[in-house]
């Protein structure tokens, strides 16, 4: 058994990022050439700057970012500064996932992913629900 855990190599972040796509690929037809458009970057952690500001101690606690101006709040006067972009950090959803040991990392990758998309689309948590049925 340990020889299999010695040979073991975590996912990088272009795993990562082809779970993302495939979860993208996996949502209903009415959102799924809207979340197309959000840029998707994966990092191992949160930048310093982004912990300080956000008032996060341990980069560990921010498995997903949206940074953007939500759909429900768009408007045609709003003059994008960049696009918006969902940011997925590897280390802490790998420790996430490792830790809990009841899901795939794709599922884990998925739900952190929905719910970033979330903000994007300006979602309830009803609405969420109905996308990302995590507790089944």
């Amino acid at each position: 058994m340990n020889q299999i855990w010695n040979r073991a190599i975590a996912p990088d972040n272009q795993a990562l990022h082809e779970m993302a796509l495939a979860a993208i690929a996996g949502l209903p037809e009415s959102y799924r050439s809207a979340a197309r458009e959000v840029a998707l970057r994966i990092e191992d952690f949160a930048s310093e700057t982004l912990l300080e500001e956000m008032e996060i101690a341990d980069p560990f606690d921010l498995t997903g970012l949206y940074q953007g101006i939500p759909l429900t709040e768009k408007s045609i006067s709003h003059q994008p500064i960049g696009p918006d972009v969902i940011w997925l950090f590897r280390r802490p959803i790998l420790d996430e996932w490792a830790g809990r040991g009841d899901v795939r990392l794709g599922e884990l990758v998925a739900h952190v992913l929905v719910h970033e998309l979330a903000h994007h689309f300006g979602w309830s948590d009803e609405q969420i629900a109905r996308i990302d049925r995590w507790w089944e």
